[in-house]
This record gives structure tokens, sequence and C-alpha cells, in this order.
């Protein structure tokens, strides 16, 4: 790889940019200073510097944020913040995009990354990666929406879902369920209960397969993979 390329792709400006640096001899490779910035590189086993400080070089990165409600999820938007507002800069400069979608007003799980086979595996319904969320809901949530859930709901605009598992954590006026499922339609969830004659009114996402919400992730916060949680999403490829 050219060391520009390296570089620009770990943030320190546009090629022309990484050129003025190589210019002014701020850049070394195996402490030996740089002087064309078109000069070849093994990231992997090269010591790169940039002055005083050593360029760990990482094509994708993996973040779990947990969404808070009230931001969308799109990488820019002319009227609302997005997730990828919510990111340090130097996450930002990766161009990362979220994997699926949460409505502006649901919160949880949300992975972020620039990883697109990575992402396409995730989302594929092929896959059957189950996606679980925790719902407040108005209305009474019984054993027949529990087996309507289980054979597929036909939504208003004609669509019958794939079976999708629900569990009744609290029935009344007001129920609480977990529902798990594997596709990703445009207000599913939503679109699901008001299929049986309920409301949705506070939904969160809590896992995508084995990836669970770290809890101790504050709303708005993220954090990068560890490697079983890494490990895991390569799995899926």
């Amino acid at each position: 790889m050219r060391i520009d390329k390296l570089l620009s792709n770990m943030g320190y400006g546009s090629r022309k940019d990484v050129k003025a640096l190589v210019k002014s001899k701020s850049v070394t490779v195996n402490e030996t200073i740089v002087r064309d910035s078109g000069q070849k590189v093994n990231p992997e086993k090269d010591l790169i510097m940039v002055g005083e400080n050593v360029v760990k070089y990482k094509p994708y990165i993996y973040l779990m944020m947990h969404k808070p409600p009230g931001v969308i999820s799109a990488t820019d938007d002319q009227y609302d913040k997005t997730v990828i507002d919510l990111l340090a800069p130097e996450f930002q400069h990766y161009k990362p995009f979220p994997v699926g979608r949460l409505d502006k007003d649901t919160e949880g799980l949300l992975l972020i990354t620039n990883d697109g086979q990575l992402a396409h595996q995730l989302l594929s319904p092929k896959k059957d990666v189950g996606k679980t969320y925790y719902a407040k809901i108005s209305g009474n949530v019984t054993d027949e929406d529990v087996l309507a859930f289980a054979a597929g709901v036909l939504l208003e605009d004609g669509y019958k879902t794939k079976p999708a598992t629900l569990n009744i954590l609290s029935a009344g006026s007001q129920s609480e369920i977990e529902v798990t499922i594997t596709e990703g339609k445009f207000h599913q969830v939503k679109r699901m209960f008001e299929a049986v004659g309920k409301k949705v009114v506070y939904l969160k996402r809590l896992s995508m397969g084995e990836l669970e919400l770290d809890q101790s992730l504050k709303l708005g916060t993220y954090r990068e993979l560890n490697s079983e949680e890494l490990s895991y999403c390569k799995s899926i490829k």
C-alpha cells in the first residue's frame, strides 16, 4: 500500500496533506524518513510514524452504540442529528454507516462499521439473524398474539412476515414483551402489533444474533467490539 493512501485512510488528511507531511520530513518508516509519498509500505510489518505518533493501521472499525431516541440511523441528514454525528472524528474519517436502521424514536443496540460485506451478511434474510426487542405495548398482549406472531403476521400492505418469537413479560392495559424477528421491514415490530390491534409505545433493541447490547453503555455512547463479539460477527460471513 502507498504511504499517502494509508495515512489518508487513517485521518491524516487528503493525499495533498500527506504529501506536505512527507515534505516536512515528519513521516518515517522503520525509523527512516520518507521522501516519496508514493512509497510502498506493509502496514502489518512496518513501523510507521508521523512525528512521535505510531500509526496503527486498521482498515475497518466495528462499534456498538446504544442509540438514543431522537437521532436517526443514517450517515447524514439535512435536518436531524444522525448516529454518525455522535462519533468522535477518529472514527468518522472511516466513513462508517449503521448496520440496518432503528426508527428515530427507537433506542438500543446499533452496530456501526465501514465493513460492507459484514453488514450485508448480518442483514441478509438468508442468514436468519434474529433481532430481539423489548417493547411496551398499549393493549393486552395475549397467547393468541403469541401464536399469530409464530405463524407470521399479515401487515396492512398485504405482506406476511416471517415467523417471529413473542414472549409476554407482563400483560395488562400496557403490556411488556420481548419479540425476536429475523427480517427488517420498515417499522416492522410496530406494524406487526398494529396488525393485531395494539400499539408500540416504547421500543428498544436488545440484540442482533449473539451480539448483545452492553448494558453499561449509556444512551448515545459507544465502544469498539471486543474480540469475542467481533469473532461472532465475522463468523456470519
